[in-house]
């Protein structure tokens, strides 16, 4: 048996890199939103891979071309740990439920969620592969803190958008301390 890689069809560069002092750390943002600290909505487009079929794939078991993906906009919400899809993409996904998690929401109130995966999540020369908490019905996909610290991103404020650490454009960075 053969073993393949899967070309991700992403840029060896970022589309934009933003200037240092134009940005700001996903865990500076969380910081400045819990302190009341009006911070406006970011939107990115990213693209949600099913990591098994990527293994299935890698190993010559499935073509490219059944890896189930699906690109979104979702919003980037640094008050998320983790990233929140809705049920239509779990479906589309073909995720498997791997536990399920008690969610405290923005007003408070709590909720019984799966937790699928795992998933690749793709922005721009970035990814990581994480777990998903499914929210219910048709819910706005987030962005959360886990999976755009895995990826080594930023938010640009002045533009609203989030991009790739201008300090590390190529590659990411990560804390091991």
């Amino acid at each position: 048996m053969s073993v393949q890689t899967l070309p991700l069809k992403r840029p060896k560069a970022p589309k934009i890199i933003a200037r240092q002092e134009d940005v700001i750390s996903v865990r500076e943002f969380r910081k400045r939103a819990r302190q009341g600290e009006n911070m406006g909505l970011v939107y990115a487009d990213i693209e949600l891979i099913n990591s098994d079929d990527l293994a299935f794939f890698r190993r010559g078991a499935i073509a490219e071309n059944k890896i189930k993906r699906v690109t979104i906009t979702a919003l980037v919400d640094s008050g998320a740990e983790m990233l929140c899809i809705n049920e239509q993409i779990k479906k589309k996904l073909d995720l498997p439920t791997l536990e399920r998690y008690t969610a405290q929401l923005a007003d408070e109130s709590e909720i019984e969620v799966e937790v699928v995966g795992p998933i690749d999540v793709i922005f721009e020369n970035r990814s990581t592969t994480v777990r998903a908490l499914v929210m219910p019905q048709n819910a706005e996909v987030l962005l959360g803190a886990i999976p755009m610290e895995g990826m080594d991103v930023v938010i640009e404020l002045k533009a609203e958008r989030l991009v790739v650490n201008p300090k590390n454009p190529y590659i990411p960075s990560k804390y091991v301390k």
